[in-house]
């Protein structure tokens, strides 16, 4: 019997955060929710596509309040390695703005997702007369787990992550595009981070989520660790490759050039996890402003700080990526393991080998 898709609405996290661990990344405090969301006028949602053994699959919609095409907010976007289908991406380049929310799902659903998308933008109020829409959305490869040729993700799927989306915690790990997704051999998801920094003198919250999928060998703190030093047992399969699509928001008021410049930034941060940034990876950022330029804008030297706090914001979201995520055996009878809290914790006590 197949199991309706369902939106995955913010709630607390049933397991624990990089965080509530003890594992502090950087020196700058997080905001309330350590989230995207923390970035004022940024809401979330997500639909989980699963019907069981062979379908795990979903769309998350990161939803800038007020974006459209008559508004358009200033953005950048950076390409580590360009093995993905980042629909959208020339238009952003050229013109340095977005125009819609930024959208995230499994590789042979995007189209499906950028369709239904621009059908939900075109409804919305003030875009009656819209002739051209920059449709954004990003994908990553969830077909280990996933039957990804059914492409299961539909329109009434899309909608629902948008029309659902809100402020305030934000449901990580095996939820929406994230849950058919593998890491650095255990199983991942979505995960999310924030900052709260000192910027030119005034208080800017970067937020960022990732949708992690991608491989290598795990990095907490500068330790190495991997599933079998975890004791997580035998790693999830599959060849040294994958994505990770990132969405960087802040409230600092920013160009489109400089964030083009914290996009990058935040594909940089990915070595921090372990990222191998292999021939198959789809490593891309998406950054964009909720700050108006004309506020006063940001002199390109004190840009260190948000630099940092980008930095250290993936980092943590790819962390929670995993630690949210549970042991899921899907297509094929394929297994990733999830990241076991105290073995990690045991791990990082244990001395250097």
């Amino acid at each position: 019997m197949e199991q309706p898709s369902l939106p995955q609405r913010p709630s607390a996290p049933a397991r624990p955060r990089s965080r509530d661990l003890g594992i502090v990344i950087g020196t700058a405090a997080p905001g309330p929710h350590n989230a995207i969301t923390d970035v004022p006028g940024v809401r979330v949602g997500h639909t989980t596509v699963r019907r069981e053994p062979d379908v795990h699959s979903g769309v998350t919609a990161v939803v800038p309040d007020l974006v459209g095409p008559r508004t358009p907010l200033p953005a950048g976007v950076f390409t580590g390695n360009g093995y993905g289908k980042l629909i959208g991406t020339t238009q952003l380049a050229e013109l340095g703005t977005l125009e819609t929310p930024v959208l995230l799902t499994s590789t042979l659903s995007a189209f499906r997702v950028a369709d239904a998308l621009v059908g939900w933008m075109l409804e919305r109020p003030g875009c009656e007369e819209v002739l051209s829409l920059n449709p954004v959305v990003g994908e990553c490869n969830d077909g280990l787990l996933s039957d990804i040729r059914a492409r299961p993700v539909r329109q009434e799927d899309v909608r629902a992550a948008l029309d659902t989306a809100s402020g305030g915690p934000v449901a990580e790990g095996c939820v929406g595009a994230g849950t058919g997704t593998v890491a650095l051999g255990f199983k991942a998801g979505i995960g999310t981070a924030s900052r709260v920094t000192d910027l030119a003198g005034r208080r800017r919250t970067a937020g960022v989520l990732v949708q992690a999928n991608f491989g290598g060998t795990l990095r907490v703190l500068g330790r190495a660790l991997t599933p079998s030093s975890v004791g997580s047992g035998t790693p999830a399969p599959g060849p040294d490759a994958g994505s990770c699509m990132i969405v960087v928001a802040t409230d600092a008021p920013l160009d489109a050039r400089q964030l083009t410049r914290v996009a990058r930034r935040a594909v940089f941060a990915l070595a921090r996890t372990g990222a191998a940034y292999s021939h198959g990876s789809g490593d891309y950022a998406v950054a964009f402003g909720t700050g108006s330029p004309t506020a006063g804008p940001v002199a390109d030297a004190e840009l260190g700080p948000l630099f940092e706090a980008v930095l250290d914001g993936v980092e943590e979201a790819v962390l929670n990526s995993l630690l949210a995520a549970t042991t899921t055996t899907g297509f094929g009878g394929r297994t990733a393991p999830a990241l076991p809290a105290d073995r990690l914790l045991a791990a990082l006590a244990a001395p250097p080998r």
